[in-house]
């Protein structure tokens, strides 16, 4: 398994990646992050819509990327890529983690296959975006950490359904009948 997670402050790279990818308002994808009051709330839209509307011609997800995104979301999409060509479980935690795996889905939808995600952020558009990929996370314990908290809590989750699977007695080996009473 790997996981991956960054110093996330105020997602602003990562709503831009959503709001473009998704084809959806800069509004459902941005929210107040570290705690921005009304005015600053305004602000932070007014410049992400700003931005978004300046480069109005990157449509594709890599020239997306380079448009908008940093060289955390970058390595973590390459790093996503590379996993998944490796048949490696991917853990996926947060707004920002979620976006670069819009970025690294588009040219190879595979990806999803590998996934795990952990935890559900409270920050705005992370549900939109766990709905774009059909994803139920472990976790929703309404956190707004980075640092993979949520992956760090989901493991004894992921180490113990593999146990459960691996170790688990079966009706035979246990020496119990499977025919009805």
């Amino acid at each position: 398994m790997i996981g991956f997670d960054e110093m996330g402050i105020a997602n602003t790279s990562a709503a831009c990646l959503m709001s473009r990818i998704c084809n959806v308002k800069i509004d459902a994808c941005m929210g107040r992050s570290t705690g921005l009051d009304n005015a600053g709330l305004n602000h932070k839209r007014d410049v992400l819509a700003a931005a978004l509307a300046k480069h109005a011609a990157s449509t594709d997800p890599v020239e997306t990327l380079a448009t908008f995104g940093g060289f955390e979301i970058a390595m973590i999409v390459g790093a996503f890529l590379a996993a998944a060509d490796a048949r490696i479980t991917i853990l996926v935690y947060d707004f920002i983690v979620t976006s670069a795996l819009l970025v690294a889905h588009a040219p190879n939808p595979a990806v999803r296959d590998y996934c795990v995600f952990t935890h559900a952020s409270d920050e705005t558009g992370h549900g939109r975006m766990l709905e774009h990929f059909n994803a139920e996370p472990l976790l929703q314990l309404g956190l707004r950490l980075g640092e993979g908290t949520g992956t760090v809590l989901a493991l004894p989750l992921l180490r113990a359904a593999v146990a459960f699977i691996n170790e688990m007695a079966s009706f035979e080996s246990a020496g119990v009948s499977d025919k009805a009473v």
